[in-house]
């Protein structure tokens, strides 16, 4: 079990996205998953116990260390990363992708009331969002949903761990109307086909911590 853990750990650590245990059986095949979970638990105690300045995340469909928030402050002066900026008008379009995921443009835009194309470019470009595919109606719309780059960014472990929207809301300061928008979609008719993409202006910004690509495969 300690040279497993051991293995584990340090695969974790070179891992440039979070490492799932597919992914570790992957790598020791004749190792059982629950073997590999055993060790997992093994390590998430050892650094919880010791209080070490990084803890064992599980996040985005895997495991990966992060560091710890009480010491942020010393890290920032060592990397100063420069922070991705996301308008209201991107995290609110964010929102509506993540709960209504798959989604096609003309939706997102039926529910925020303006045209939503070049935030949909920005985020794809930022990987939060991706493009599943074509939907099967006139003018086959992007269908679009979130990435493993968003779950990691906004620290969720999966879609499931996603906040009410009554709490997205606050979050993102969206309006009631709008909620209501989301949740009575599956009530209307299939939209229009997608127009042209003009870029939509840029509105009050809010950081979001920079985080590497873990888009996998996300990409279309």
């Amino acid at each position: 079990m300690e040279e497993l853990k051991n293995i584990i750990e340090s695969l974790i650590f070179v891992s440039k996205e979070p490492l799932s245990i597919h992914e570790v059986k992957k790598i020791l095949p004749d190792i059982d998953a629950g073997e590999i979970r055993s060790a997992l638990d093994a390590l998430f105690r050892e650094y919880e116990e010791n209080k070490r300045g990084f803890y064992l995340r599980e996040v985005a469909g895997g495991y990966q260390f992060r560091s710890r928030p009480e010491y942020r402050q010393w890290i920032a002066e060592l990397i100063k990363p420069n922070p991705v900026r996301l308008s209201k008008a991107a995290l609110e379009t964010l929102a509506i992708i993540a709960y209504r995921q798959p989604i096609i443009r003309s939706d997102i835009e039926h529910i925020r009331g303006v045209d939503s194309g070049g935030i949909l470019r920005m985020l794809m470009e930022k990987k939060l969002i991706r493009a599943l595919g074509r939907k099967d109606i006139p003018g086959r719309p992007l269908i679009y949903a979130t990435t493993k780059q968003f779950l990691a960014v906004f620290d969720l472990k999966d879609l499931k761990d996603l906040p009410s929207l009554k709490e997205i809301e606050e979050f993102g300061k969206q309006s009631a109307a709008m909620l209501d928008e989301i949740q009575d979609m599956d009530d209307r008719p299939e939209d229009e086909p997608e127009q042209n993409d003009p870029i939509e202006s840029p509105a009050r910004s809010l950081d979001v911590p920079e985080n590497e690509d873990f888009s996998g495969n996300d990409e279309p």
